[in-house]
């Protein structure tokens, strides 16, 4: 990194919200040699105190930002808007439709401050026509105008995030494709990594993927503005994973807060639980500190950067087969299993939402489908195999003779299958066991370097992309931790390695149930047992059937 020259860029900035910040100390450390250092400082709030340091070193991480040949730059700002460090009218801008209504956060800079925001972001609408989405723009203009001299130079910060073309960095949605496909990413991440408070969303609200349809709100716009100004430094260095980080710790953070707070949960319209996370993330600052946030953040050990790239090509893959492409209503995870259309022996309207609450969110969006039952095909395997071909994913679902309800989601036998797989049961309490190496991550060693966000890598190319969470992408320490499943015309089998987490004879009349390494898994129920019923659901499409 190069050395820029300090200048004063706090002109738009109302200093007296700002506390103990200097706006007249010496910049300090603002040229970064080594990628470490760089990282720890903006990890550890170094530049937090000193305004004129962190203007520095923004200036120097965004002018070092790889982009198209042709990127607007602060003398096309001057000369389609001119260069005002005055008042301007926001009336005067009209926010563009790609924010979708989303509204400047003030972020303590002065109220006429805001009319540069809106000034910034119309030239931006001019200048960049193929962004169709974007609501996070406004909380990132009114974040980087607070260490920009002037509108011009704003603008062209702006415009570097927006056309950076670094192969496998990303640092803005600007379509509403990408934007949704990380909705469905988050909620993917959400699953995995905090449980807790997935459970608690689906006790609470109505429509679980709306509320997670948020999260880059929560973080960009919603947070306070230390907040905010904290996760910007990491964010700029490391990119768009940080605000995954982020978000996972502020719904871990809320969900702590509910269960100090709150006794009994109560079902919810979903709007409702969305404005209490909202204001919970407005004032998050009176029970978490931002080196808290950012502590908790970090300590969640995520996939690496290649498995949640193949993770969001997937999402975006499903949203293009079911034509969602631009805004619209989307379909939610409540209304895709529909309570006068679902019938099922083993379980109730209720209990199939609860499960699909469990499912990745690009099959979630789909309807429940009949594909087997022994009650009508019989008990044969031939029959079950034949009834399933053709079908991916599955859910099977078994009831034992003593009622007991057991579910799964799957010569010399063959495993197959990725880390999405999972079993569960619904008695005594719904439980579901997650792939082992989702939990105890030290099973293996991703083939990415841990320090993924400094690595470039090709972009990837989706026709060659294998499944989100194939072993292929984990150098794991033994093959026993990854036996999904397997079957031939003697048995079903889910889980291995000392042990399976479910067997199923080739009559589909008995089984046994016991830990296996790949769930980490107890008995799922008596060790032994005779089944009663069994169904096979698969995943239909209703937007195209």
């Amino acid at each position: 990194m190069t050395e820029v020259m300090a200048v004063d860029c706090g002109v738009f900035v109302d200093w007296s919200q700002m506390g103990d910040v200097s706006r007249d100390a010496a910049p300090g450390k603002t040229e970064y040699k080594d990628l470490k250092e760089l990282k720890q400082h903006a990890r550890s709030g170094q530049w937090a105190k000193n305004h004129s340091q962190r203007s520095a070193v923004y200036q120097q991480l965004l002018k070092a930002l790889p982009c198209r040949t042709v990127t607007p730059d602060a003398a096309v700002y001057r000369d389609i808007v001119g260069n005002s460090n005055s008042k301007r009218n926001p009336s005067a801008y009209t926010l563009p439709e790609f924010v979708d209504g989303t509204a400047v956060p003030c972020y303590c800079l002065k109220a006429e401050s805001v009319g540069s925001v809106h000034a910034v972001l119309s030239c931006v609408a001019g200048q960049f026509p193929d962004i169709s989405h974007c609501p996070s723009l406004p909380a990132v203009t009114a974040l980087l105008l607070h260490w920009s001299a002037d509108e011009a130079q704003c603008f062209e910060s702006v415009s570097r995030m927006l056309a950076c073309n670094e192969p496998g960095r990303r640092l803005l949605d600007q379509t509403f494709l990408a934007y949704q496909s990380a909705c469905m990413t988050f909620g993917d991440l959400v699953h995995k990594y905090c449980p807790a408070a997935h459970k608690l969303m689906v006790a609470t609200a109505t429509d679980v993927l709306e509320v997670y349809s948020d999260w880059q709100r929560w973080v960009l716009g919603d947070l306070p503005f230390s907040f905010a100004a904290r996760v910007m430094d990491v964010f700029l260095v490391e990119g768009y994973k940080v605000l995954y980080r982020v978000a996972l710790a502020i719904l871990k953070f809320y969900r702590k807060q509910r269960a100090a707070t709150s006794s009994a949960l109560t079902k919810q319209d979903s709007a409702a639980v969305r404005r209490d996370i909202q204001v919970f993330v407005q004032n998050i600052g009176k029970s978490v500190t931002p080196d808290k946030l950012l502590e908790k953040a970090f300590s969640i050990r995520l996939f690496s950067r290649k498995e949640i790239t193949l993770l969001q090509l997937a999402n975006e893959k499903s949203l293009q087969q079911k034509g969602i492409t631009v805004k619209q209503k989307r379909q939610n995870v409540h209304l895709a299993v529909n309570a006068d259309n679902f019938s099922s022996e083993i379980v109730s309207a209720k209990e199939i939402r609860d499960i699909w609450s469990w499912i990745p969110e690009r099959f979630a969006l789909c309807q429940p489908q009949l594909l087997f039952t022994t009650s009508t095909h019989g008990c044969s395997l031939n029959r079950f195999y034949s009834h399933c071909e053709g079908y991916e994913p599955t859910l099977m679902l078994i009831r034992t003779i003593d009622g007991e309800e057991r579910k799964r989601g799957g010569n010399k036998l063959s495993f197959f299958g990725t880390g999405e797989c999972f079993v569960f049961r619904m008695k005594p309490e719904m439980e579901r066991y997650e792939w082992v190496v989702i939990k105890h991550p030290e099973l293996a060693n991703t083939a990415q370097s841990a320090d993924d966000e400094q690595t470039s890598e090709p972009a990837a190319d989706p026709s060659q992309l294998s499944p989100f969470l194939s072993t292929r992408h984990f150098n794991l320490n033994s093959r026993n931790t990854s036996m999904f499943m397997a079957g031939n015309v003697d048995s079903i089998i889910i889980g291995g390695g000392e042990g399976n987490a479910l067997y199923i004879d080739s009559e589909l009349n008995h089984g046994r149930t016991e830990r296996c390494l790949t769930f980490d898994n107890p008995p799922l129920c008596a060790e032994s047992f005779q089944i009663a019923l069994l169904e096979v659901w698969g995943f239909k499409d209703t937007m195209t059937s």
